[in-house]
């Protein structure tokens, strides 16, 4: 059964790879034996150590990836040079937080422009290479909670979310028979950068704990494994699905 989980030989591309949930994901995959070219603006130094040191390789590329042209451009620049992946995990991400009143134009483009825009141009690119070459390959997006609810203040980020959902569906219907999984990775309430002001807050912090069955804040290495498992031989009839770790909270 290990075997069905064993990841040595393949190629993944991660985006927003230099800190939490996309780290997370970063290291599970080379843990598993996957080569992990890790993508984002800023540098993956800490990441590539942790790669390293779960005995793994990686490499990286610098871009902003919400320049959707630059994005598509390092990724197929990367499987130029290092050859075609057979992984692409879409993490990238970021949140803006305003009450929809208030919400500007611009905090709505920047998030849809990253979040769900390069995101689907990234997995154009990965299918389009996989389809031509005849290859396997596998998409992990990730999604959010706020793929199936509201949320509160976070317009922009509930549409890219929403978003993420659909794409995935969509390009699962399109490509399952070509070869090409696509499936979603649907986080709950993660300590990372983009959940701090929610963790400092005490009454915000507190009464999102108080949902979570488990009890906790989830930890980006929760998020690893499910990407492993969505990127290996065990998910290969899954298709299109959209998969919570968000310790119980969409069961509450």
């Amino acid at each position: 059964m290990s075997s069905l989980f064993d990841l040595s030989g393949k190629r993944a591309f991660v985006t927003g790879a230099n800190t939490g949930i996309g780290q997370g994901i970063a290291v599970a995959l080379a843990e598993a034996g996957a080569m992990v070219t890790c993508a984002g603006r800023s540098s993956m130094g800490e990441t590539l150590a942790r790669i390293e040191a779960a005995g793994g390789t990686g490499a990286e590329r610098l871009a902003d990836l919400s320049d959707t042209r630059a994005a598509v451009e390092i990724f197929e620049t990367a499987a130029a040079e290092e050859g075609p992946f057979d992984i692409l995990v879409n993490n990238a991400g970021i949140i803006r937080r305003a009450d929809a009143i208030e919400f500007t134009e611009q905090d709505w483009d920047d998030v849809l422009d990253l979040n769900l825009k390069t995101a689907f141009f990234l997995a154009q690119a990965f299918g389009k290479a996989a389809i031509a070459g005849k290859r396997h390959g596998s998409i992990v997006n990730i999604a959010s909670v706020l793929s199936f609810q509201g949320g509160i203040r976070v317009a922009s980020y509930t549409a890219s979310k929403g978003g993420i959902a659909g794409i995935t569906r969509l390009l699962a219907c399109e490509w399952a028979d070509k070869g090409v999984n696509v499936n979603a990775i649907a986080p709950g309430y993660i300590a990372t950068n983009n959940t701090e002001a929610l963790r400092e807050d005490p009454d915000r912090s507190a009464a999102i704990l108080a949902r979570i069955p488990a009890g906790r804040w989830g930890a980006p290495a929760d998020i690893g494994g499910a990407a492993v498992f969505l990127a290996s031989a065990a998910a290969r009839y899954v298709h299109g699905a959209i998969i919570p770790v968000d310790g119980g909270w969409l069961a509450r």
